[in-house]
């Protein structure tokens, strides 16, 4: 689990999106972002957590936000699942863990008695100094919206 804490300047990055262009964190230099890290696109809790962020786009631009996801997903399957589920944000294809490993929500896991490597979902909400304002780490997938708004 990450130790990114409330206050700390989070980390730079310049990563690809689902088009196979880099984004970086001083893109939105200027602007409030959520940073939604997810395990695998196009899996239910990930479709969820997407889709209710896609169904609030209009709430959280309102309030100066704008949203980014990301996985380590590859751009095709990033680009497969913003498409088919209509998603208004880029989704960062983070194959090489560099991303994940500054925001450390890429480490050990358990699921069914099984150990494994994978991706904490985590949600960042970064303000427009690039300052964390918030760290969410348990991430309602239905109604995550109301857990950033």
């Amino acid at each position: 689990m990450t130790t990114l804490k409330v206050g700390d300047k989070a980390p730079d990055f310049s990563v690809l999106n689902q088009d196979g262009n880099t984004v970086s964190l001083s893109d939105f230099k200027g602007k409030k972002l959520v940073l939604f890290f997810y395990p695998k696109a196009s899996t239910p809790g990930c479709t969820a957590e997407a889709c209710n962020l896609r169904d609030n786009v209009l709430r959280f631009r309102e309030s100066g936000y704008e949203i980014l996801g990301a996985s380590a997903d590859s751009p095709k399957r990033q680009s497969n699942f913003k498409n088919k589920y209509e998603l208004p944000y880029d989704l960062l294809a983070d194959e090489d863990h560099t991303l994940l490993n500054a925001f450390q929500v890429w480490g050990p896991k358990k699921f069914m008695g099984k150990e494994y490597d994978g991706i904490h979902r985590t949600t960042f909400v970064i303000d427009e100094n690039g300052i964390i304002e918030d760290v969410i780490t348990k991430v309602k997938t239905k109604d995550h919206t109301a857990q950033i708004l």
